[in-house]
């Protein structure tokens, strides 16, 4: 029962909607349904498969409102979360930024549900983590790993008349292949909607080229070098700048966004000329439900544009505040790139380092947007436009507002977690000291 199609979703809502007596109801419907494959040691060491569904119902009396979640789906246990939701809204305090519930929206459907994915067995899984552990095996290797694949879907709807409904797959696989005496390590992590494109066995012999590759790591000098970002580096770093295209922390003066003296700095050149970044659900590599939580619709938004920034997200309520339109934000990201690959990438570097990926990124100062954080899993030394030798792992401090102002080429964006990022060849990027982890 965990996965419903838009009827049976609808029809359940529609059910719940009839028992509220409050002036105001919302309500949201969850399921999911998959399984996982987690080894360590070159051997299994857990299975399982999942499924489950939620429902949860927000009652409002003026501006009080009550929450109340439940995973019973009978009319008694429905009447009764319903119930509890409009005794919770009684006893709530009034909310000050109440939003009044939208009514009736046209939604698109997005390209979010892939038929191969939602069909994966445990067999299925199974074969894809045996690819994998032939590579460690063949090179007396390693490796820890996990896969994961699900099918959700998501449906909300209220007493205004607006329903929305999406169904998504995804299947997500990383891991960690290390030499036997704990001196070389390499990593690989990815994920798509389409499991036609997940390649377990090619993934694998990268991070084991990686891991064999590292394993004789020299020190060298902290300080400023030009980088190689793999994709999933860049994607490491770009995260937390992702999340300062928030309209009301930039205006309250908590982002890198926030201009001193007050207002924002949107409209500002921010970053190099080449840097373009925008989000759209109907992306086939990266696609999302094209409706928020709060039932905006979810369209295509130009986050930067040749390096300025020219939206940030507005909820519904700060919009009202500032008198615009809101704007959702979408985790589905796209920074736009060239063609280059990160082989093409690294011959066209005369000196600098390739970083594998960061780990244990921490905030520095929340208004400049400094981190700081460590390389992992496989640090090269670059000369000549050829990888030289593996170095040891350096703690860096950076910006990336100040990164993407020292980009010197981009390459092919790729999918990278939930968006599509391109190698990045950097200057003057900040090492601070040596680690000894691998």
């Amino acid at each position: 029962m965990a996965i419903l199609n838009k009827e049976e979703a609808q029809a359940i809502l529609k059910k719940v909607l009839s028992f509220s007596k409050a002036e105001f109801c919302e309500i949201s419907l969850n399921g999911s349904d998959g399984g996982n494959i987690r080894y360590a040691r070159n051997a299994v060491s857990t299975a399982g498969q999942i499924s489950v569904m939620d429902l949860s119902v927000s009652s409002t009396f003026g501006k009080k409102t009550g929450t109340a979640t439940i995973n019973e789906f009978d009319d008694a246990s429905l009447q009764k979360v319903v119930k509890r939701a409009e005794e919770l809204a009684m006893l709530a305090p009034e909310n000050p930024e109440f939003m009044p519930l939208l009514g009736a929206q046209d939604f698109e459907e997005s390209p979010t549900y892939n038929e191969n994915t939602a069909a994966m067995t445990p067999d299925t899984r199974a074969e894809m983590v045996g690819k994998s552990l032939q590579v460690s095996k063949a090179a007396n290797l390693e490796a820890a790993g996990f896969l994961e694949n699900s099918t959700r879907f998501g449906a909300i709807m209220n007493s205004k008349g607006l329903f929305a409904y999406n169904k998504r797959t995804n299947v997500a696989f990383s891991v960690t292949v290390r030499n036997q005496a704990g001196t070389g390590s390499g990593y690989i992590e990815q994920q798509f909607n389409d499991l036609d494109k997940m390649d377990t066995l090619a993934l694998s012999k990268i991070a084991a080229s990686k891991a064999l590759g590292s394993a004789t790591a020299k020190a060298i000098e902290p300080g400023k070098y030009t980088v190689i970002l793999e994709p999933l580096a860049a994607s490491d770093m770009l995260g937390n700048m992702f999340r300062g295209f928030d309209a009301r922390s930039a205006d309250e003066g908590r982002s890198f966004m926030s201009k001193k003296g007050g207002g924002t700095r949107l409209g500002e050149q921010l970053f190099s000329e080449n840097v373009n970044i925008y989000s759209d659900p109907m992306n086939p590599e990266v696609p999302s439900a094209a409706w928020s939580e709060d039932g905006l619709k979810v369209k295509r938004t130009q986050w930067v544009e040749k390096g300025v920034v020219k939206n940030l997200a507005y909820s519904r309520y700060w919009a009202g505040q500032k008198g615009v339109e809101p704007v959702p934000f979408n985790r589905s990201i796209v920074m736009e790139g060239g063609t280059q690959s990160l082989e093409e990438l690294i011959k066209s570097t005369e000196k600098g380092i390739l970083v594998t990926r960061f780990w244990y990124i921490r905030s520095v100062d929340p208004q400049t947007l400094l981190l700081t954080g460590l390389t992992r899993d496989g640090t090269f030394y670059i000369e000549n436009g050829e990888i030289k030798f593996p170095v040891k792992n350096f703690r860096f401090n950076e910006s990336p507002v100040i990164m993407l102002n020292n980009v010197e080429a981009l390459g092919k964006p790729v999918r990278t977690g939930s968006g599509m990022i391109p190698p990045m060849k950097i200057r003057d990027f900040t090492f601070t000291s040596l680690s000894d982890a691998v």
